[in-house]
């Protein structure tokens, strides 16, 4: 079914507020990347680190981080530098989709880096300084817009291809179909997989950061309480491997911490 959807709040009223800062530090925490994804969610890393310096040029004009702005470029325009960081229009042209008219100085052709700068500095982001994780979900969200909270729908923008979203999406601007599932990776889940990876520092202190850092303390002990593996066991539940929370790093806990780290415990000599 189609619902044409009429947006009754702009989106630059909305605020970050820290029940909203909670929420999406705890689905981050608990976002689990579909198995079957891994390969199409690392072609698109790839792709965005193949266009790094691009991004980084963008960083150091705006102070946005090169990997916020390469994200939203993999989800409105798929990495393709002839394409307005807006919405995915062709630089051939000012943007005709929302925000249509964009830039409004210059004449096309348009280069990337010029028009990504005026995307971001639209959105007011070079006046952002909340690059935490909650911050730069609720950065993406708002890039996107919030009309799925409506529907009461985890944004696809954000979760598509984890445990966070099923189905429900904005085929066309204002029109939103119940049975429309998103083909295009969430930018939550990009920059989780960016920060497993080591490649983005999502954070201080980022949860991947803390388990491996603590992981590497711990011993393989199955059958004798751990207070490190205990709070180790803590961690990767947040981090959404399930675990049984007892304090004996068995194998289920070993497996858990190579599934982040690529290493087994100490001791475990697999």
């Amino acid at each position: 079914m189609l619902k044409l959807v009429v947006t009754l709040k702009s989106n630059y009223m909305i605020t970050l507020t820290p029940r909203m800062k909670s929420d999406y530090q705890r689905m981050f925490d608990s976002c689990v990347i579909k198995p079957l994804k891994f390969s199409e969610i690392d072609r698109c890393v790839q792709t965005i680190l193949s266009k790094r310096s691009n991004y980084e040029a963008v960083e150091a004009a705006v102070n946005v981080p090169w990997y916020f702005v390469g994200i939203v470029h993999n989800l409105e325009g798929g990495s393709d530098l002839t394409t307005h960081l807006h919405n995915g229009d062709p630089l051939s042209a000012r943007t005709t989709h929302v925000p249509a008219g964009r830039p409004r100085n210059g004449n096309p052709p348009f280069a990337w880096s010029a028009s990504a700068i005026d995307a971001l500095q639209q959105k007011a982001l070079d006046q952002w300084s909340d690059w935490s994780v909650a911050g730069m979900l609720f950065q993406f969200e708002r890039y996107n817009g919030f009309g799925y909270r409506r529907f009461g729908i985890d944004s696809p923008y954000l979760w598509s291809f984890s445990n966070h979203y099923t189905k429900g999406k904005f085929v066309q601007d204002g029109i939103f179909s119940e049975s429309a599932v998103s083909k295009q990776c969430g930018a939550a889940v990009l920059l989780r997989r960016l920060g497993e990876r080591q490649i983005a520092v999502t954070g201080q202190l980022d949860l991947i950061s803390q388990i491996k850092a603590l992981g590497s303390t711990v011993e393989f002990a199955p059958t004798r309480f751990k207070a490190n593996a205990h709070e180790l066991q803590i961690l990767l539940n947040r981090a959404g491997l399930p675990l049984r929370i007892d304090g004996k790093a068995g194998k289920m806990t070993s497996d858990a911490y190579f599934a982040i780290s690529g290493k087994f415990l100490l001791g475990d000599n697999r």
